[in-house]
């Protein structure tokens, strides 16, 4: 009997102080019952506090590492993350025509928690233009949404209006104002909506974006649909940010696996 963990190939970079990037991904989708397969998109120097430096990888090195991975392994979802650069997006896009009929996640990392550059505008254009068609889900924070919808003022429902008609389905996620509340909206092509309210937590959070992205993946990978899979991945990323670490001198690390996992 065939007892492995769903798979997830995880297109993302390396956040050398653990707090985002694929170690983020890794947990969570481990703590989801998955498997993470990571493939490193970029290098990056950053710590808790902002990025100070990053470098995407050759475009060779990528497909090597997705080719070695998808020849061996069955993929059950994906979670695209930071890809830093137009000549990646057109990378992963072409890896992802490779891997039909799979849910996609897409994360459109072009800031980190600190506000540091991740990418520039023109990667987020290129994001909804070449890879959100292909995806499942999109998952921006509202400050992303507007720039990949070009409206600076935007509201959540004009982000969506403006983004809708390349993906299937958006879940913007709030926390980046002064409510009392959290609203995390998600948006769907038939026009349905949802939104999911939360508690406020005092801190302010480093991979909270990568937590919650990876999480919808598993849960998809699971089997889950789009409104189990988004409630079950918002619910735990609220976990992981009640039990943040506080292990440097900027941003709360979310906490995404218990003490006791491997107990």
């Amino acid at each position: 009997m065939n007892t492995a963990r769903p798979i997830v190939l995880c297109l993302s970079g390396h956040d050398p102080s653990g707090g985002a990037g694929l170690q983020a991904d890794i947990e969570a989708i481990m703590a989801q019952g998955c498997h993470a397969a990571p493939t490193v998109t970029a290098l990056t120097v950053q710590n808790s506090v902002d990025v100070l430096d990053f470098r995407v990888l050759d475009p060779e090195w990528v497909f090597a590492q997705a080719r070695a991975v998808t020849s061996d392994l069955t993929i059950a979802a994906v979670k695209l993350g930071m890809l830093g650069s137009l000549e990646m997006v057109d990378t992963v896009a072409e890896i992802l025509r490779g891997l039909p009929n799979i849910p996609i996640v897409c994360d459109p990392v072009l800031r980190a928690g600190g506000g540091g550059a991740l990418g520039k505008d023109e990667v987020g254009y290129a994001m909804r233009e070449r890879l959100l068609p292909l995806a499942s889900f999109a998952t921006p924070n509202l400050p992303e949404a507007r720039i990949l919808a070009e409206l600076p003022e935007g509201t959540a429902d004009q982000c969506a209006e403006k983004l809708l008609p390349y993906c299937q389905n958006l879940l913007i996620t709030g926390g980046h104002g002064d409510e009392q509340e959290v609203h995390n909206r998600l948006y769907s092509r038939d026009g349905s909506s949802k939104t999911f309210t939360c508690d406020r937590l005092p801190g302010s959070y480093h991979g909270s974006g990568c937590t919650l992205a990876s999480a919808l993946a598993g849960r998809l990978a699971l089997g889950e649909d789009a409104a189990t899979a988004v409630e079950a991945a918002l619910a735990y990323t609220w976990r992981t940010l009640r039990d943040a670490d506080h292990p440097g001198k900027g941003q709360h690390f979310p906490r995404r696996l218990p003490l006791d996992f491997c107990a």
